[in-house]
């Protein structure tokens, strides 16, 4: 396994500061300004899904689809789907019944700047608008194609996955004694890796990959999800909210149950540097192209937003 180097560092900045833009571009195309009673709805459902973010998942699915020679339009078009359902996560986790939270990727929360009915109708919306965009032909000629997309994302956000995590993060603040580290696990894989998992597998499903490549890029799309949310909570307990773009320090502060907490930061830290590393064997199989998706491996423990 070849280290990453600075230049792989800063081809992946390029990289996904350009798939920003393009994600940014499909975005404001599949969620246009509205005229009318429903323009405030159209608003904040923007307001939350343009502009700011690492798109993350987002360039998941395009450097998954780039694998295979998958369409690029239609790559994006998944990665959008990906990232309002992200931005609906978001925008419901930081309500006063969830995290109550006022400060979101440097901005207010959205129901600070509109209001919590029409945050809670923006998230319904952009889940809702996602399973439109999977749905619909531009999508992918192929109807098996689309049906596997809206099967696969349905389940990584549903009851099995973000929804279900979310449910096991709530009751973990309310439990009298601590989870264990295998309880963190499933919970975090459920909450968070689910959606990256599915981001990963996205572009192979687009592309039609092989079964053993698909299977890859899933285990290479779940190490990385479960780095990526003990990168997460090192930051959390770090990190300034100056740097993140969002208030810090509130899992220790809410008791939520997290490995930092557990394990503490640098047995934490060790356990998402061994993630990484089984992340990045995952992609042996695809050789040197993948070597954005290797460096995005390291981005997520090095990074600090």
């Amino acid at each position: 396994m070849r280290p990453t180097g600075e230049a792989d560092r800063l081809s992946l900045a390029r990289a996904m500061a350009a798939a920003a833009q393009e994600m940014d571009a499909a975005l404001d195309v599949l969620l246009p300004p509205a005229e009318g009673p429903e323009a405030r709805l159209y608003a904040a459902m923007r307001y939350a899904a343009i502009g700011g973010g690492k798109r993350l998942r987002g360039f998941l699915v395009l450097e998954g689809a780039r694998q295979f020679s998958a369409s690029r339009a239609a790559a994006l078009r998944v990665a959008a789907a990906v990232e309002m359902v992200h931005a609906y996560s978001l925008v419901h986790d930081d309500l006063p019944a969830m995290d109550d939270d006022d400060l979101r990727r440097g901005k207010p929360t959205v129901h600070r700047a509109f209001d919590e009915a029409t945050a809670i109708l923006a998230g319904d919306a952009l889940q809702a608008h996602a399973f439109t965009v999977l749905a619909e032909e531009d999508t992918h000629s192929d109807p098996a194609v689309r049906a596997e997309l809206v099967r696969c994302l349905s389940r990584a956000a549903g009851p099995r996955g973000m929804c279900g995590g979310q449910m096991l993060d709530m009751l973990a603040e309310e439990a009298e004694s601590p989870l264990d580290e295998i309880a963190i696990g499933r919970l975090q894989t459920m909450k968070t890796g689910k959606l990256i998992e599915f981001s990963a597998e996205a572009g192979a499903i687009l592309g039609k990959a092989p079964a053993p490549l698909r299977h890859a890029l899933c285990c290479y799309g779940r190490d990385l999800g479960a780095a990526f949310q003990i990168a997460d909570d090192l930051l959390d307990a770090t990190a300034t909210e100056a740097e993140t773009g969002k208030r810090t320090g509130k899992d220790a502060g809410a008791g939520k149950a997290t490995l930092v907490g557990l394990l503490g930061l640098d047995r934490a830290r060790l356990q998402a540097e061994r993630l990484v590393a089984q992340a990045k064997d995952h992609l042996d199989g695809l050789g040197e192209r993948a070597g954005l998706l290797r460096a995005l491996a390291d981005f997520v423990i090095e990074r600090r937003s």
